[in-house]
């Protein structure tokens, strides 16, 4: 066996072993086991941006119902939370894997096999705000640079990030590069303060435009919070020095309650989705309020082993010249 191949697969054991232990500790959480197939119709499916098709999946002694391939589990999660009775403050995290084959791009950091750690827990009373969401997001942040820290010790490459990340919202961000595009946006900022939490993701900015979509049932992109601003969700950016870009580690963000759901299918035009059984019980208030997202581990992995193609902290398909440029994906 090639001993190249041997530390790459221990490299990334460790990335995920240790960083999975701290997020437990950190979010006071608990590891679960999660589905790969989700029911169609139940509403349950993540749609993501809305124009990604899932993976159809016939279940042969199932024959009176359709299963597709989760995209994440951002519902699946909070029916969960309330199907076992979790308290204020407790939570859950699933080693989630997924197919999204509709990516438009494979390139060096998106590929059709997608694992996170996908995590969930209940809001104490009180606390749907963004002073919540952004202790939360310290905390994770906290979780990454002890991460870093580790595998600088353990493999001697080097850790960069800041100690602390900058909280900056999407108006913000249009006001400061008036004339740039979202992703110049967040390549300048993230270069700038090399790790930044990007508020407010899903709505329209003072530009008439959404910094980047997000679908209208899962995160709280309407809520007004302060100085006019709207949004209770957003993403872990950091910069990545070997690729010269901002580098998404995160999607996360406060959920919809009864209010900003019905708000947010309005705006979308997704109303139909209200007739779904998991709708009809958010709606029924059966839900806690929840905040919850999805980390990536194998864009953890390859930010924080300083990897140049995602192919090599993790088995997927790739164009053949990919394999012919890149001597170490799996």
């Amino acid at each position: 066996m090639k001993k190249s191949f041997i530390e790459q697969q221990e490299e990334i054991s460790f990335v995920k072993n240790t960083f999975t232990q701290y997020l437990i500790d950190k979010l006071n959480i608990v590891e679960v086991q999660g589905p790969i197939l989700s029911r169609v119709g139940d509403g349950m499916q993540d749609n993501l941006s809305g124009i990604e098709n899932p993976v159809s999946v016939n279940v042969l002694k199932i024959p009176d119902a359709q299963f597709e391939v989760v995209h994440s589990l951002a519902k699946w999660k909070r029916h969960t939370l309330a199907r076992f009775s979790f308290n204020e403050g407790e939570g859950l995290v699933v080693n989630m894997k997924a197919l999204r084959p509709d990516e438009d791009s494979l390139d060096r950091t998106h590929s059709v096999y997608v694992d996170q750690w996908d995590w969930e827990k209940v809001i104490p009373a009180g606390r749907r705000n963004l002073a919540y969401l952004k202790e939360t997001v310290e905390q994770i942040y906290k979780v990454i640079r002890l991460t870093e820290l580790a595998v600088e010790a353990r493999y001697d490459i080097e850790a960069v990030l800041p100690k602390q990340i900058t909280f900056i919202h999407t108006e913000e961000l249009v006001a400061k590069y008036p004339d740039l595009s979202p992703k110049e946006r967040e390549n300048a900022v993230t270069k700038e303060f090399g790790a930044v939490f990007l508020i407010g993701i899903g709505g329209c900015l003072a530009d008439g435009k959404p910094h980047d979509g997000r679908a209208p049932d899962y995160d709280d992109w309407t809520t007004e919070t302060e100085n006019g601003y709207r949004g209770l969700n957003g993403d872990i950016l950091v910069w990545n020095d070997r690729l010269q870009t901002a580098f998404e580690l995160s999607s996360m963000g406060i959920r919809v309650d009864e209010v900003a759901l019905k708000r947010q299918v309005d705006l979308t035009g997704d109303q139909d989705r209200l007739a779904f059984d998991w709708h009809e019980a958010l709606l029924a208030g059966q839900f806690p309020l929840s905040i919850g997202g999805g980390i990536g581990q194998s864009r953890m992995a390859m930010f924080l082993l300083k990897k140049g193609h995602i192919g090599e902290v993790q088995t997927s398909v790739w164009p053949k010249d990919v394999y012919e440029t890149f001597e170490h994906i799996l």
